[in-house]
């Protein structure tokens, strides 16, 4: 008992043909505007079949990412990364973490990195803002491992195992976290 029709099968008045389509002949027709519609420009909206103008459907808003929200979302990533990065350090020192230790604080160092992104984007998702959280655990990584170890990653041929379980699960944990639906 809605004000919106389905998609009709019109077959007490014959064929029509379609409005964009004028070789194709059709039944249905579009549940807002009644426009006769084939099956090539039918639009299938949640509520019911429409033509292609009345079922214009426009992208949530969370998942709408600007440029704008990208830069935001991209310059949150790199300070949280090398705030997370330093801290990671100051925390690890020369001595290093056991599995479950970093296991933990990779989940940390995503949820924070992940949060920071999702705040200065007003909670949008997408997987631009994923690629940017990565980047940042990926900067805080290398922060860390310059603090820690005085030197870069690149510089050594020995990376810690729990260094990287650390950067794997921060990297999964944040683009999980900024996934698009």
């Amino acid at each position: 008992m809605g004000t919106d029709r389905g998609p009709e099968l019109d077959e007490s008045e014959g064929a029509t043909f379609c409005a964009r389509h004028p070789q194709v002949e059709t039944y249905l027709r579009c549940g807002r505007c009644d426009t006769p519609i084939c099956p090539r420009c039918l639009i299938q909206t949640p509520v019911g079949a429409r033509c292609p103008e009345c079922g214009n459907i426009t992208r949530l808003p969370t998942f709408d990412i600007t440029p704008v929200f990208f830069a935001r979302g991209f310059a949150a990533a790199m300070v949280a990364g090398a705030l997370v990065g330093g801290v990671w350090g100051g925390l690890k020192g020369p001595l290093g973490f056991g599995f479950l230790f970093a296991v933990l604080l990779g989940f940390a160092a995503g949820w924070a990195v992940s949060e920071v992104v999702s705040l200065a984007t007003n909670r949008k998702r997408g997987l631009g803002l994923q690629v940017s959280a990565v980047a940042g655990v990926a900067l805080a990584f290398l922060i860390q491992d310059f603090i820690a170890e005085d030197t870069f990653v690149f510089a050594r041929s020995v990376i810690r195992q729990s260094d990287l379980i650390l950067l794997i699960v921060g990297a999964i944990f944040a683009a999980v976290r900024l996934k698009a639906g």
